[in-house]
């Protein structure tokens, strides 16, 4: 009987790997509580090492669901709502973008789309941390949030990963602390809404590894919480530097797959 429990919540791969799973949500969970991102990046970085790609994807699915959702609503239904209609172009290049990606993820060379992404992301962040100033003008960014979403659904139904094209739009336009850090939220749960209805059609999400991924997130929620904590206590100036820092190593973590590929 725990035997057969224990695999149904492993998805196969046995005690150990699902112990190593736990450790790696609770990190990436801190560090989303702390700075709004990075857990599936940081999820599926660590999960390529030791799981197969379709239960490494499954398994940040509902773990990405439920933070994305206490995220989004942390300062309120209204908040939440003004964010997503502020945002909308971006959400609605997000949404139909990993429904269409989705469907062709066995046909994408990884290391294209990992060198792809990685470079320009990893270049952006440089140049933040080198003080250029990138902000974009107010008449162009509609198209950015356009084309920036686009871009993020195309990556995130293939890999899980759609938040450094927001990054480098909320950078670019100076959001505060706490605006970042909802509409990443609200952008982030209805991707992962969106991954997790793509994924359903596609066959990575099923009964074995939603169970997978649903042991993800208890562990996931704890490191939430205790980056919250973290956040909190951030002034703007440092919270900017240190989201700046972590896209410059997220950009060169996907160069460094992308090479080891």
């Amino acid at each position: 009987m725990m035997d057969h429990a224990l695999s149904f919540l492993s998805a196969g791969q046995g005690l150990l790997p699902l112990l190593a799973a736990m450790a790696v949500t609770l990190l990436a969970g801190f560090v989303k509580g702390a700075v709004g991102f990075a857990m599936p990046l940081i999820m599926i970085s660590a999960f390529s090492a030791f799981l197969p790609p379709d239960v490494a994807l499954a398994g940040l699915i509902l773990p990405t669901l439920v933070t994305n959702l206490s995220q989004a609503f942390r300062n309120g239904v209204p908040a939440a709502r003004a964010s997503a209609w502020q945002f909308r172009r971006f959400l609605i290049g997000t949404v139909i973008f990993i429904a269409v990606s989705a469907q062709v993820m066995g046909d994408i060379p990884r290391v294209a789309y990992l060198l792809l992404l990685g470079v320009p992301v990893t270049a952006f962040a440089l140049a933040q941390l080198a003080g250029m100033p990138l902000a974009l003008r107010l008449e162009h960014r509609n198209r950015a949030e356009w084309g920036l979403g686009v871009i993020g659904g195309l990556y995130g139904g293939v890999s899980g990963i759609w938040g450094p094209p927001l990054l480098v739009y909320l950078l670019s336009i100076n959001a505060s602390k706490h605006e970042m850090v909802r509409v990443q939220g609200v952008v982030f749960l209805i991707g992962a809404v969106a991954l997790l209805l793509a994924h359903l059609g596609t066959g990575v999400a099923d009964r074995t590894t939603l169970a997978f991924s649903a042991a993800l997130v208890i562990p996931a929620q704890i490191g939430m919480v205790l980056g919250y904590r973290l956040q909190d206590r951030l002034p703007q100036a440092r919270f900017r530097r240190w989201t700046q820092g972590l896209l410059v190593v997220t950009g060169a973590n996907l160069i460094l797959q992308a090479l080891l590929a």
